[in-house]
């Protein structure tokens, strides 16, 4: 009887427990400022400016 009790006791805990987490992760994707989503959208097509090639400086011209 004495281990029915406490497996009834977890599994009330547990279920407080996910409830908690479930509700602090709706808490952090909605708190996001929407400059933040807007950069987040964004990174795709980031790499645009990594297909130019790069200048070439004075000391590499220089550089044999």
């Amino acid at each position: 009887m004495a281990i029915d009790n406490l497996f009834d006791s977890a599994s009330s805990v547990m279920t407080v427990v996910s409830f908690t987490t479930f509700v602090g992760i709706l808490w952090w994707t909605f708190s996001r400022s929407k400059s933040d989503i807007e950069a987040a959208a964004q990174l795709p097509f980031d790499d645009e400016i990594l297909d130019q090639p790069a200048p070439v400086t004075a000391e590499e011209r220089t550089h044999v």
